[in-house]
C-alpha cells in the first residue's frame, strides 16, 4: 500500500522543461527592468504559453529596486537640469509685476530673471531663449503646468 501511494499520479501543473526555465532566467538577466508580466508577454509572442506565476518563480531575484530612484536621478542629472517658475511682485502703486525665474540645479545658481507686467507664452519662450543661447538648453526642465507657458514655450 505504501508503494502504491508513492507511485500515484501527481496532480497540479505539469513541470516546464529546462529550456524554457533557462530562457526565463536569461531574459530576466539580460533585461533587468522587465518584470514577470513583460517576460510572459514576450514568451507568448514566441508561442510559449506559461503562467505569470511560473515566470516569476524562475526569474533571477534582484536585491535592490529595478531602477534608480528620484534622488539618484536628480543627483546624476543635476548639471543638465534647470527649473522655471513665475511669481508675482506687488508694487508700491498696487500694480502687479510677473517675474520669470530660471534656476540651474548643477551649481544652484540663478541663471535668468525676467519681469513683465503682461507676460505671454511668446515672452516666456523668448526669456528661455535669452537664458540659453547657442543651443545650450538643459536636457531636463522642471516646471509646473501653468497655462502661461503655452505651445510657443514647449516648441522653443
Amino acid at each position: 500500500m505504501l508503494w502504491r501511494w508513492k507511485s500515484r499520479r501527481r496532480v497540479g501543473r505539469p513541470a516546464i522543461n529546462a529550456e524554457i526555465r533557462d530562457l526565463i532566467r536569461e531574459m530576466s538577466l539580460s533585461t533587468p527592468l522587465w518584470g514577470a508580466p513583460r517576460i510572459q508577454g514576450e514568451l507568448k509572442m514566441l508561442g510559449i504559453d506559461v503562467a505569470r506565476s511560473t515566470v516569476a518563480k524562475y526569474m533571477v531575484k534582484r536585491r535592490g529596486p529595478p531602477s534608480q530612484g528620484w534622488k539618484t536621478f536628480l543627483c546624476n542629472h543635476s548639471d543638465a537640469t534647470a527649473s522655471v517658475d513665475f511669481f508675482i511682485i506687488p508694487t508700491v502703486g498696487f500694480k502687479l509685476l510677473y517675474a520669470f525665474v530660471i534656476l540651474g540645479h548643477g551649481r544652484r545658481k540663478l541663471l535668468h530673471i525676467g519681469v513683465s507686467d503682461h507676460p505671454t507664452a511668446e515672452w516666456a519662450a523668448r526669456q528661455m531663449a535669452e537664458a540659453f543661447p547657442w543651443n545650450e538648453a538643459p536636457d531636463h526642465l522642471i516646471r509646473d503646468n501653468d497655462a502661461i507657458y503655452g505651445m510657443a514655450f514647449k516648441n522653443s
